[in-house]
């Protein structure tokens, strides 16, 4: 990915006496090669890491957008901009962390898309061998420990589009204190909730194949051109395309899937985060013998169909209505 600009600064915090100290760099790291390294590193950490997405409030969005807004404008200078972000950050986490990092602040490209982004840093110790071959300590940024990472899609930000979904940052369950006073100041107004989006999403594109009456064979298809896509949405930390996901869904009829869900009105957003651990349940149970042949989404499982080990037994608690009809004519 091509890096326009980027910067590490240092936060030390001894203790949770003592104030957060920050040592500003002066210039950019003249080794590329290393930052690019490291930023795809932490995008892809950043990408698996539940996350708030949203936009800048419209009042009272606090300094971080004014920041930003200059240096796109060329008021500032990417220097003077993350020695601001630096310096906020820093008065923002002194009261919220016992640890210090490293602030990494980059502007980059990814296709057509230009995103900036802020993420701490912590290290551990780590071992490496030495040019005298011997095993020696060697500190290692610990990324399984990604807290506090923002990313701002400014492609997006700037567009005449009118999407709520272009500022994201880390939500973590165990952090959510920090993480709201993170949102707070990156003034970040949450647009949507990514966990509760998803399932709305897959519950319609349940209704929709039962609608259809599809084959399981081409409802397996769908489902998973359905996941496939989503799941590499959030691989790349991009929300899913309800326009796109309706073309995967059915080349055929590339509109279908989408006037399904706006005539039906579940309130989708047009863009929709991808939540992984709920895309991670969502798939089919199927099988045939003896004449029969059932199939149905394993999130059903435990609620609109239960299992009953003892005997073997298969309960489904909401007959498709379709079904329910053939056999009401059958016995009448």
């Amino acid at each position: 990915m091509p890096i326009l600009h980027s910067i590490v600064h240092r936060i030390d915090k001894p203790s949770d006496e003592q104030p957060a100290t920050l040592q500003l760099a002066e210039a950019e790291p003249t080794d590329s090669e290393a930052m690019g390294s490291l930023l795809t590193a932490v995008n892809d950490r950043y990408n698996t890491k539940p996350k708030a997405w949203g936009h800048f409030a419209d009042t009272e969005a606090g300094p971080f957008a004014g920041w930003v807004t200059a240096y796109i404008e060329n008021e500032s200078d990417f220097l003077t901009f993350s020695h601001q972000v630096a310096e906020g950050f820093t008065a923002m986490i002194d009261d919220q962390l016992s640890v210090g990092g490293y602030l990494l602040i980059a502007h980059y490209q990814q296709g057509d898309i230009q995103y900036l982004g802020m993420a701490l840093l912590h290290q551990r110790e780590g071992v490496g061998i030495s040019e005298a071959l011997e095993a020696v300590a060697a500190p290692q940024l610990n990324l399984s420990q990604l807290t506090l990472a923002a990313r701002l899609n400014l492609t997006q930000w700037q567009s005449d589009t009118l999407s709520q979904q272009y500022l994201s940052f880390i939500k973590d369950r165990g952090g959510k204190q920090l993480a709201e006073r993170f949102g707070e100041w990156l003034g970040c107004q949450e647009g949507v909730d990514a966990t509760s989006e998803t399932r709305t999403l897959l519950k319609a594109f349940s209704d929709y194949v039962e609608s259809e009456d599809l084959a399981e064979e081409q409802t397996r298809e769908k489902t998973d051109a359905l996941i496939d896509y989503a799941s590499d949405q959030a691989r790349r930390g991009e929300p899913i395309t309800l326009d796109e996901l309706s073309e995967l869904v059915d080349e055929q009829q590339p509109k279908a899937f989408y006037d399904y869900i706006r005539h039906q009105d579940y309130g989708l957003s047009a863009e929709i985060p991808p939540d992984k651990r709920t895309l991670s349940q969502f798939r089919r149970f199927a099988g045939r013998a003896g004449g029969v042949s059932i199939s149905f989404d394993s999130h059903l499982l435990g609620s609109g169909v239960e299992y009953d080990e003892e005997r073997d037994r298969l309960i489904i608690k909401k007959v498709p209505t379709q079904l329910r009809d053939q056999i009401k004519r059958r016995q009448g």
